[in-house]
C-alpha cells in the first residue's frame, strides 16, 4: 500500500478558500491525500463557503478554523498557499515541504458589495468550482511541480 502524501492548504484566516480546499480534497482524494489546513490568522469558519459547500455535496460544517503553529510538527509533503498574503507569509516548515502557490479570489471580498444574499453565494459558487477543478488535478499535478522554480 502506498503511503499518502500530506498536503496542508493555508490562507490568511482558515476561513473559506483552504477550508473549501481541505473539504474537496478529503471529499475526492481522501485515498490518496491526507490533508489539513491552515491559517496566517484564525478567522473563523465562514458559513457562506459552509453552505456552498454543502450544495455540492460536501459537509465541512464540522472544520474550525485553525492558525498555522497548531499544525508546524506535521511532515507536510505539499504546503499550497491558496492567497497571496499566505504566500508573502508564508512560515518555514521543517522537514522537506514544498511550498507552491495556487492562488483563488477571495469570495468574501468579492461577495462584500452583493445587493442580494444570492448574488454574494454567486462569487462564492465560482471559487467554489474553481477549487474543485485544481483538487481534480492532485497529485499528480503536485508530483510535476520542480522545487526549484517554486516562488516561497
Amino acid at each position: 500500500m502506498t503511503q499518502k502524501i500530506k498536503v496542508l492548504f493555508l490562507c490568511t484566516g482558515n476561513s473559506c478558500r483552504s477550508q473549501m480546499a481541505e473539504g474537496w480534497a478529503r471529499h475526492l482524494k481522501g485515498d490518496v491525500i491526507d490533508v489539513y489546513s491552515a491559517g496566517i490568522e484564525t478567522h473563523g469558519l465562514n458559513l457562506h463557503a459552509v453552505k456552498v459547500m454543502a450544495e455540492a455535496g460536501v459537509d465541512i460544517s464540522t472544520h474550525r478554523s485553525k492558525h498555522v503553529s497548531e499544525v508546524l510538527d506535521i511532515s507536510f509533503d505539499y504546503v499550497i498557499t491558496v492567497c497571496g498574503h499566505a504566500q508573502e507569509n508564508c512560515p518555514v516548515f521543517p522537514g522537506r515541504a514544498v511550498v507552491i502557490h495556487h492562488g483563488f479570489d477571495d469570495p468574501p471580498k468579492l461577495a462584500a458589495n452583493a445587493k442580494t444574499e444570492e448574488e454574494a453565494l454567486a462569487h462564492y459558487r465560482r471559487v467554489r468550482d474553481e477549487i474543485r477543478v485544481y483538487v481534480e488535478t492532485l497529485p499528480e499535478a503536485l508530483l510535476n511541480v520542480n522545487p526549484f522554480a517554486v516562488h516561497l
